[in-house]
């Protein structure tokens, strides 16, 4: 399960594609869509990350700020961004401490691969509330983001 909603968001810092570090306090007073995906390079997170670089417009007519994380390096990381001119910050969490205090650790990824984050979305409100959090069952099933659209319209208001 991943973490509860109405829990306060823990802290992090995590490095970018640039190898600067981004805080959860750099996103104070903001709504934050933080998007947990298991590895870059890979049809559905792609499918995932892309859907949120072309909808991002709608995100931002709402005032909420876009991240995706992963447990991949920030060097990989910017290459997938490049490639598939992803338009928000990608975030590493390669020490995978934020994919634990989120409750996004998946414990048994393919081919016997242990620890890369689930697939799901975890939403901040503007006072480091967790307002929307879900995870995917299935390592091939998309985010519901009719689901994660629908809680931040109601944010917003």
């Amino acid at each position: 399960m991943p973490i509860a909603v109405g829990t306060k968001a823990p802290d992090f810092i995590l490095f970018n594609t640039e190898r600067k570090p981004v805080a959860l306090k750099d996103f104070a007073g903001k709504i934050l869509v933080m998007n947990f995906f298991p590895a870059a390079f890979t049809g559905v997170c792609t499918e995932q990350l892309c859907t949120n670089r072309d909808e991002l417009s709608f995100y931002d007519d709402l005032g909420a700020s876009v991240v995706g994380i992963s447990v991949d390096m920030p060097f990989s990381l910017k290459a997938f961004k490049e490639h598939h001119n992803l338009n928000y910050e990608l975030l590493s969490d390669f020490n995978k401490l934020t994919i634990h205090e989120y409750e996004m650790y998946h414990c048994n990824f393919i081919l016997g691969i242990k620890g890369v984050a689930k697939r799901g979305v975890v939403v901040v409100d503007r006072n480091g509330t967790v307002a929307y959090s879900e995870e995917t069952a299935n390592l091939k099933t998309q985010v519901n983001f009719a689901g994660l659209k629908e809680a931040l319209q109601k944010l917003s208001v």
